[in-house]
C-alpha cells in the first residue's frame, strides 16, 4: 500500500474517480496544464484530455457557476478555487443559487458539484491566501463543508464529497499537503460525511479540531501526558452537517472542553460547538469550556503568521486552565 501525502491522496481520489465515472470533469485555474498551483491536478489533463480537465479564465465566480450549470445538466463537476479567500467572489452563486436549488425545486433539482480549496495559514502566503472561511459556508443552508486532516481521510472524504448529491465545499489544509504521509489505498473507498473521528481516546478533557489542527491537537496531547492527562481528541471531518453527538458523548465522558480552530474567534464554529454543549451537555460540564483560535483580525503576513496560528503551547495552557477549575 502507497504511503501518500495529501496532495498525492487528493490527485489519486480524482484520477480513480474519473475512471470510474465519466461524468467527473476537473475545472479551475491552472488545473490543467500546470496540474493546479499547488500541483493537486498533476497528470490530469494529460490522462483525461482538455474536455474533462479544464484550464478556466481567473474568474473564480465563472468558475463556479459553469460548474452549477454542469451540475445542472448531468455532470459531476470538481471546481478549484485556487485559494480560500477566492472563494468571497463565489458566494453570490453559492448561497443564491447552488445551495437553494434542492429547495427552490422543491427536490426536482440538486447541485451535485464540489468546490476544493486550499485552506488556511502556515505557509507564509501573502493576503488573501491563508484565510479559515468555514463558518462563512457552514452557515449557509444546503451546502455542505468538509475539512480532511490525513492523506487516508483527504481520499475517502473526497470521493464521498464527489458522489454526494448536494454542493460541498472542500477545504484542504495547505499547512499540511505534504506534511503527513500515511497508508493510503488504491481503490474505492470512502468515509461517510457528518460522521466525526475519534482520533484519540481519553478520560480527562475532549479537545474538538479540524483540518490542520487536528495535528497540532495531537501535539498538545503527547505533551499533556507529562502531567498525566489524558486528552480525548476528535476531528470533526465535517463541519456541515456537523456531528454534535459525537462531540455530546465525548463531553459527557471528560467533562471538559477545549476547541481548536485557525478562524477568528467572533462567531467561528467555536461558539457553535459551545453552545450544542450547553444545549444538550450542561450539566456534564465540569469546567467552561476553552477555545483556542486565530484571532479577530486579518491574518498577519508571514513574519508574525506563527503569532496568530493556534499551536501545541497555546493548546496545553487551555487544557490546564479547564483542569485547574
Amino acid at each position: 500500500m502507497p504511503r501518500l501525502n495529501m496532495v498525492e491522496a487528493i490527485n489519486l481520489a480524482l484520477r480513480e474517480e474519473m475512471e470510474r465515472d465519466g461524468r467527473v470533469i476537473v475545472l479551475g485555474e491552472d488545473v490543467g496544464k500546470e496540474g493546479g498551483v499547488f500541483r493537486v491536478t498533476d497528470g490530469l489533463q494529460e490522462k483525461f484530455g482538455l474536455d474533462r480537465v479544464i484550464d478556466t479564465p481567473l474568474a473564480e465566480t465563472a468558475i463556479v457557476a459553469t460548474a452549477f450549470g454542469m451540475a445542472m445538466n448531468g455532470l459531476r463537476p470538481v471546481a478549484e478555487i485556487q485559494f480560500d479567500g477566492f472563494l468571497y467572489p463565489c458566494i453570490d452563486q453559492l448561497t443564491n443559487h447552488i445551495g437553494r436549488m434542492r429547495n427552490r425545486s422543491r427536490g426536482r433539482f440538486t447541485s451535485p458539484l464540489v468546490v476544493r480549496a486550499p485552506y488556511g495559514g502556515g505557509i507564509h502566503a501573502p493576503e488573501h491566501h491563508s484565510e479559515s472561511p468555514e463558518a462563512i459556508f457552514a452557515h449557509t443552508p444546503g451546502i455542505k463543508v468538509v475539512i480532511p486532516s490525513t492523506p487516508y481521510e483527504a481520499k475517502g472524504l473526497l470521493l464521498s464529497c464527489i458522489r454526494d448529491p448536494d454542493p460541498v465545499i472542500y477545504l484542504e489544509p495547505k499547512r499540511i499537503y505534504r506534511a503527513i504521509r500515511e497508508e493510503v489505498p488504491e481503490g474505492d473507498y470512502t468515509i461517510p460525511l457528518g460522521e466525526a473521528r475519534l482520533v484519540q481516546e481519553g478520560k480527562d478533557v475532549t479537545i474538538i479540531a479540524w483540518g490542520a489542527m487536528v495535528r497540532e491537537a495531537l501535539n498538545a496531547g503527547e505533551q499533556l501526558k507529562a502531567d498525566k492527562i489524558e486528552a480525548e481528541i476528535i476531528d470533526l471531518r465535517t463541519i456541515s452537517p456537523m456531528d454534535v453527538e459525537a462531540i455530546i458523548r465525548s463531553i459527557r465522558k471528560t467533562g471538559r472542553g477545549v476547541i481548536v480552530h485557525e478562524a477568528p474567534k467572533t462567531c467561528g464554529m467555536g461558539a457553535e460547538i459551545i453552545a450544542s454543549i450547553n444545549e444538550k451537555a450542561f450539566l456534564s460540564l465540569q469546567a467552561p469550556i476553552e477555545r483556542v483560535t486565530g484571532f479577530d483580525i486579518p491574518v498577519p503576513l508571514m513574519k508574525t503568521e506563527h503569532y496568530y496560528l493556534p499551536n501545541p503551547k497555546r493548546i496545553v495552557i487551555a487544557v490546564k486552565k479547564v483542569m485547574s477549575f
